[in-house]
C-alpha cells in the first residue's frame, strides 16, 4: 500500500448549518491525496477546518460537496478501517485500562483469547504494562492518552486519525508522547492524519505538512518534512529550525487573515 494514494480528497467543501444562526462555510474546494502508511499533519489557524476535514475522512460528517475515497471506495460513514484518537482521551471512566482497550475488540466479535492477547500486546506497546487494572481517574494525562491510543490501535485500523491528541498535555509529557507515537508508527506503520496547531510538532512528526488557509479552509501549501528521526535532539538542527521557520511564515499569514476576518 505504501507509495499509492490510499485517501483521495477531491474538491471537498463543508458547510455547517446550525438550527439557529448563520451558516458557516468551514472548508472550500479541498483536494489532497495521502499515500498508504504516510504520516501527514494538518496545520493552520484556529477555525480553518482542520478537525472538520479529519471528521469528514472518518465518516462522522458528510461532505457538502466533493468526494472522499478510501482504498477507492467513497466514504459513507465511520468504519473499522479508520480509528480516531481525540484530544480529551474519550476513555470510559468506569472501565479499567484493560477493559477500555478490550471494548473495540469485543465489538469486532473476536474470540476471547484473541481479544485478551491483542489487548495486552497494545497495552505493552504504549508502555502501560502494570496499569492494566487502573481506572482513568488514577492515570496521568499522558497515561490516559496512551490508553486511548492503545484502544484505537488494538482494532488494527489501516488509518489513524488524530485530532490534537497531545494538545491537553503539559510540555514535558507532550514531548515524550510525540517520541512514543513516532516509535509506534515506525514499529507498526499506519496511514496517519494528525491535526495540530503546533508547527514544531507537525515538522517533527510528519512526512508532509499540509498548511491550511484561514476559513473557509483550503490547502495553501504542502511541505515535505521527512526528518525520519524520533530523537528530540533534531529540534536543534539547522535544517529543522529552518523548516519550522518556513512553515510558521505560511501559518502566520493565515492566522493574521483569520484575525482580520473576525474583526467587526
Amino acid at each position: 500500500m505504501a507509495g499509492t494514494s490510499q485517501i483521495v480528497i477531491d474538491q471537498v467543501s463543508h458547510t455547517y448549518r446550525p438550527p439557529r444562526g448563520r451558516e458557516v462555510l468551514a472548508l472550500q474546494d479541498v483536494s489532497l491525496e495521502v499515500r498508504g502508511q504516510e504520516f501527514i499533519a494538518l496545520l493552520g489557524p484556529s477555525g480553518c477546518g482542520k478537525s472538520t476535514l479529519l471528521y469528514l475522512v472518518g465518516g462522522f460528517l458528510p461532505a457538502t460537496l466533493g468526494t472522499i475515497r478510501v482504498d477507492g471506495k467513497p466514504v459513507s460513514g465511520p468504519g473499522p478501517d479508520r480509528g480516531i484518537v481525540f484530544q480529551h482521551f474519550a476513555l470510559f471512566p468506569w472501565k479499567t485500562v484493560r477493559a477500555n482497550v478490550l471494548y473495540g475488540l469485543e465489538k469486532l466479535g473476536l474470540p476471547r483469547a484473541e481479544r485478551e492477547r491483542r489487548a495486552q500486546a497494545f497495552i505493552d506497546l504504549v508502555g502501560l504494562h502494570g496499569f492494566e487494572e487502573s481506572y482513568p481517574s488514577h492515570l496521568s494525562g499522558g497515561m490516559k492518552q496512551r490508553a486511548a491510543i492503545a484502544r484505537t490501535l488494538a482494532i488494527d485500523p489501516e488509518i489513524l486519525l488524530m485530532d490534537e491528541p497531545f494538545g491537553a498535555l503539559d510540555a514535558q509529557t507532550r514531548s515524550l508522547m510525540q517520541s512514543e507515537l513516532l516509535g509506534i508508527w515506525q514499529r507498526s506503520p499506519k496511514t496517519v492524519i494528525f491535526v495540530t496547531h503546533d508547527v514544531q510538532e507537525a515538522v517533527y512528526l510528519a512526512e508532509r505538512v499540509v498548511v491550511m488557509s484561514a476559513r473557509p479552509g483550503h490547502v495553501k501549501a504542502i511541505v515535505d518534512t521527512r526528518f525520519g528521526c524520533s530523537d528530540p535532539s533534531v529540534f536543534k538542527s539547522k535544517a529543522f529550525v529552518d523548516k519550522v521557520d518556513e512553515i510558521w511564515g505560511l501559518v502566520r499569514d493565515e492566522a493574521l487573515k483569520a484575525q482580520g476576518n473576525q474583526s467587526p
